[in-house]
């Protein structure tokens, strides 16, 4: 409590050059000795507070003080200043008041350095309302009921308890402890309908951190095949190799095609992503996915065949 009485003195005097100790006194509900006592705490920390007396007089900072001269460097302050800005536009608690107060502190102005969207490039305002609805859910403790479209086709209605909001692998998932499977899963935002934040409250469980669970958190849960591809990517997709493998998992061909190695679950998923490439990518390894895309790609060319014959 002291520690934050001490930290407003200094935000007020920054602010108001000048106030009597017993303003500060009213303001923080105790004696003007303990004021006297707080500006002889940071004088001693080597604060350039001082006390006058008479008419005009009070107690104030020595002009042209700045916090970081006696506290925080030049590196430290924008690092804090920074997180509060992310904060900020995570509309995270009062991340906007303080980004004001420590800038006032640190006499810099405000760098828009960061924005953060969570919705397509599309007008998703519903989406953002979603994503805004889970948030406090989790910091109230509400319980969810929710419809889940789960990879392997089939829908479930689950309520749940919302632990923590998760952006892994360019998407986001919510973790949460499932009251169907009386365990804690990750849940892939997207896939969520019928968002329904329940009177109920919670009491939060401690997260398990053994390594069964943090298989979870990666996708690799029992049941859940994966599967190691390596795939040969034609040159003129690199912006999709860019953005949607990692640097480690990469290499070229004397071509200039690119050869990558990656794992994902095995479901309808995986087939669906490989043919969005369409003829600019080859399967070359296990051998049993490039067959099955194959009888994809022959399923295909018969039913437009057949659209086509009908016509």
């Amino acid at each position: 409590m002291q520690i934050n009485r001490l930290f407003e003195i200094v935000y007020l005097l920054l602010e108001r050059k000048t106030i009597t100790a017993k303003e500060l006194a009213n303001r923080f509900e105790v004696s003007t000795r303990t004021i006297y006592r707080d500006v002889e705490i940071l004088s001693n920390a080597k604060i350039p507070i001082y006390a006058t007396k008479g008419k005009g007089g009070g107690i104030s900072l020595l002009d042209n003080f700045v916090l970081d001269k006696s506290m925080v460097s030049e590196e430290e302050q924008n690092e804090i200043l920074f997180g509060l800005q992310s904060l900020k536009e995570l509309k995270a608690g009062e991340g906007a008041s303080a980004l004001e107060k420590m800038g006032t502190l640190f006499k810099k102005k405000e760098i828009d350095w960061i924005c953060i969207d969570f919705s397509g490039w599309g007008n998703e305002i519903k989406e953002k309302e979603q994503f805004e609805e889970i948030k406090q859910a989790i910091l109230r403790q509400q319980v969810l009921k929710i419809e889940y479209y789960a990879s392997d086709g089939k829908v479930s209605k689950r309520e749940m308890e919302p632990m923590q909001l998760v952006f892994k692998d360019k998407s986001w998932y919510l973790k949460a402890y499932c009251k169907l499977k009386e365990d804690f899963r990750l849940f892939k935002m997207t896939r969520i309908r019928n968002l329904e934040v329940m009177n109920e409250k919670f009491e939060r469980r401690e997260m398990k951190q053994n390594a069964e669970n943090q298989n979870k958190d990666n996708r690799k849960v029992p049941n859940i095949k994966i599967v190691n591809l390596k795939l040969k990517v034609d040159a003129s997709l690199a912006y999709r190799v860019c953005d949607e493998f990692r640097e480690k998992n990469i290499t070229k061909d004397r071509d200039g095609n690119f050869l990558i190695e990656v794992e994902y679950p095995e479901d309808e998923w995986v087939y669906g992503y490989l043919l969005s490439f369409g003829d600019k990518i080859e399967i070359l390894e296990p051998s049993y996915v490039k067959e099955q895309l194959a009888v994809t790609i022959e399923k295909m060319r018969e039913k437009y065949q057949k659209n086509s014959s009908e016509k």
